[in-house]
């Protein structure tokens, strides 16, 4: 058994590292990214905590009730956070510039075949019509205003967030592998992936954990 674990902790990483080789279309290199939010956690979405120059092109911010800045790395964690709070000034990354528009300006391509972020389905958004056309005639897909997109996401959200809490209950259990493996110290608990990964990443506990692995730990710090 336990040489059976070891094996699938090996094609894992093999995975990742072949995945990582693959640029994925949402990713912009570090200093590309414009990261509103403050902490020491900024550089996570504070829903998931998924690494948010990794997915940029679909990165939304909004400032809530008590005036934080919060950046997601998709429009489904905004809509998750928004079950809980009173968002206001809601941006998006246009992928032309990679520069944030306010979300009324833009046009959304949804659902074409370029991969999308916690969902099946994509959804990239444009500072102008036409460059949203100029996407969709190259991938495909439905081009929409904002509030269109946001309340087909709201009518999903039940049914995505239960697909996304399965897959994050399996990379939880590969975090612990790694965790044990990998990191010292007793484990700590967390409140939100975002705090754990920032912890790892300051504190030096797993080494140079980075992308799916510290991802995974992540989520099994905060018990996903």
């Amino acid at each position: 058994m336990k040489k059976l674990l070891v094996f699938m902790m090996v094609l894992s990483s093999m995975l990742f590292a072949k995945m990582g080789m693959m640029k994925m279309y949402q990713s912009v290199p570090m200093d590309k990214a414009i990261i509103l939010q403050k902490g020491d956690a900024k550089m996570f979405c504070p829903k998931c905590g998924m690494t948010l120059p990794m997915f940029y092109k679909t990165n939304h911010v909004a400032t809530d009730e008590k005036g934080v800045v919060k950046q997601y790395c998709s429009i489904h964690c905004l809509a998750e956070d928004a079950l809980n709070h009173s968002l206001k000034d809601m941006k998006v990354v246009d992928n032309t510039t990679l520069k944030f528009i306010p979300v009324e300006k833009a046009y959304y391509v949804v659902g074409s075949k370029k991969k999308g972020t916690m969902s099946m389905v994509s959804k990239y958004a444009f500072g102008t019509k036409e460059a949203a056309e100029a996407f969709q005639k190259e991938n495909g897909g439905k081009i929409m205003k904002f509030v269109d997109v946001f309340k087909m996401v709201q009518d999903n959200l039940k049914k995505e967030s239960a697909m996304i809490a399965k897959k994050q209950h399996k990379m939880a259990k590969m975090g612990g592998m790694i965790y044990k493996k990998m990191c010292k110290g007793e484990k700590k608990s967390f409140s939100s992936v975002a705090e754990a990964k920032a912890y790892i990443k300051s504190s030096g506990v797993c080494g140079n954990l980075k992308g799916k692995k510290l991802q995974a730990v992540g989520l099994y710090l905060t018990g996903k």
